[in-house]
């Protein structure tokens, strides 16, 4: 039987965490001059500021062929249907560009453009801003524990 009392309820706490986190980072992203970026764009930022950081690194200076959408989806967790949306703003805002695969029409690459790689370290002060007070009190064996039960959380979700 399940618990009426919310606060006993994963469902409540998974939903209510994530809503206040969201609405934090929201906040602290606003305050960050002239960077357009939303909660909703960080993973598919993060994956294109990683695949960046890895040619930067070969001395490539920056992935200039682009990553594929589909690829992109799969590093950031989002289902395709939810990925044109997304990227189309991303656009919008002037973070990404996004190209058509001459070797495939049937496939779009997505690249930073400047702005969306000038403003990554700005966005990373402002993620670990939220992070310190989301999480403060929080001991770093709990926190592992946590990523941990998420973790799980996530793979059994995908597997059902």
């Amino acid at each position: 039987m399940i618990n009426i009392n919310p606060t006993d309820c994963p469902f409540y706490l998974i939903t209510r965490a994530s809503l206040v986190v969201t609405s934090t980072m929201k906040m602290e992203l606003a305050n960050i001059e002239n960077a357009d970026v939303k909660p909703a764009y960080l993973g598919v930022l993060m994956c294109l500021w990683s695949s960046e950081g890895v040619d930067e690194m070969l001395s490539k200076l920056g992935s200039s062929e682009g990553t594929k959408l589909a690829e992109l989806g799969r590093c950031a967790g989002l289902e395709p249907s939810s990925m044109t949306g997304l990227i189309d703003r991303m656009e919008r805002d002037g973070l990404v560009s996004r190209s058509n695969d001459p070797n495939d029409r049937r496939v779009q690459k997505i690249n930073l453009t400047e702005k969306g790689i000038t403003v990554r370290s700005k966005v990373f002060k402002a993620v670990d801003h939220m992070l310190k007070e989301a999480f403060a009190d929080i001991e770093p064996d709990e926190m592992e524990i946590a990523k941990k039960v998420l973790r799980k959380v996530l793979a059994n979700t995908r597997a059902g």
